[in-house]
């Protein structure tokens, strides 16, 4: 079966519609399927439920389809970079189901691995766990989370073979490869394409059974998040430091 398709819109062709589940891999603006999230963007479907760590900031990532008005709901752990993010919520524009960081990534876990739900301690007696069921396991208190699994998952990798297998470069490892495996279609944008045989497959972190399509991306913007830099001192304060006179 051929995987590789020559664009984005070409790849997800036949696999969007209106008020379906969307996984979308990244953390924070590292490893996001930025030409697939554009595809969707122009597609012009509506009523997205998105499962994503964050939605990248304003402009950039899931903040593009924040600002199309695309997406109906959130399933996250984090909002603070993206201010259209927070004021869609805070006006009920927005649905959004928070979690904790590590309790969204066991799920999508959970949701690859066919496991339905799983009780974790995170979250006992905070509003994450209000309308849950708890139970008591050895004298403590769990709560029970559901497993989740998506109509399409889009993921993004630095390096894959024309057969979908995959490899994730650094903190892209962090939601990317679960996701991959939890949905019933997974699109894959590559940076680095190669033959089969050419990756060590020790090194793959995603087999290419999970990938159903691939699109070959070349130009990909490397954002920052949070640019953090030391003030700029003038040159008497440099020299003042290293105790000479100018």
């Amino acid at each position: 079966m051929r995987k590789v398709h020559g664009s984005a819109a070409e790849a997800l062709a036949g696999l969007l519609k209106d008020d379906m589940v969307l996984m979308s891999g990244g953390f924070g603006l590292c490893g996001i399927p930025e030409a697939l999230i554009e595809a969707i963007q122009i597609s012009g479907v509506k009523g997205l439920t998105v499962i994503s760590n964050n939605a990248g900031v304003d402009g950039i990532g899931l903040g593009r389809l924040l600002e199309t008005r695309q997406i109906a709901k959130m399933i996250s752990s984090y909002v603070g970079e993206n201010k259209l993010f927070a004021q869609q919520y805070l006006s009920g524009e927005l649905q959004l189901e928070f979690n904790p960081q590590g309790t969204l990534a066991e799920r999508i876990r959970a949701g690859g691995a066919g496991i339905p739900a799983f009780f974790t301690k995170t979250g006992v007696g905070t509003l994450v766990a209000e309308g849950k069921e708890t139970r008591e396991f050895d004298g403590e208190t769990y709560v029970m989370e559901r497993g989740l699994f998506a109509d399409l998952a889009i993921v993004h990798a630095w390096k894959g073979d024309t057969e979908g297998n995959l490899v994730y470069r650094k903190t892209a490892r962090n939601f990317n490869p679960m996701m991959a495996t939890a949905a019933r279609v997974t699109v894959a944008e590559v940076e680095h394409l190669v033959s089969p045989g050419e990756i060590d497959p020790d090194h793959i972190h995603t087999s290419g059974i999970f990938i159903k399509r691939i699109v070959h991306v070349t130009a990909t913007a490397k954002h920052i998040e949070q640019r953090t830099v030391r003030p700029r001192r003038d040159r008497s304060e440099v020299a003042a430091a290293a105790g000479e006179e100018i």
